[in-house]
């Protein structure tokens, strides 16, 4: 279930947080202040993070039940599943840069630069 999670979810995450995140510019140049483009922008990579760091430890797990070893390729449901959890830790680690990257353009830019 961590798995999908890290699957479906990060990367909306990711589009969440560059909706939000542009939907805060205009408050944010009203108030001149930027912190709540910074929560969101933390909230979502430690989010993402987490995600990761869940799919990684499913990819681990299963990569211990394979019979083979981990370099088997065979069509046992632990192979699919080991499978399948490294492409969830690879999608929510590329999330996680996502955000990470949109974040560091909110630290860089002012919400006021027109």
């Amino acid at each position: 279930m961590k798995t999908w999670f890290a699957l479906i979810v990060a990367p909306g995450l990711a589009l969440a947080s560059q909706s939000i995140m542009y939907a805060l510019v205009t408050p944010s140049c009203s108030l001149q202040t930027r912190v709540l483009v910074h929560v969101v922008g933390a909230g979502a990579l430690i989010a993402a993070a987490v995600l990761a760091l869940l799919a990684r430890g499913d990819w681990v797990h299963y990569g211990a039940r394979v019979a083979g070893g981990p370099d088997t390729d065979s069509a046992e449901p632990a192979n699919a599943r080991r499978f399948l959890a490294a492409v969830a830790t690879a999608v929510a680690a590329l999330s996680a840069l996502v955000i990470l990257m949109m974040w560091f353009a909110a630290w860089v830019l002012s919400p006021c630069w027109q």
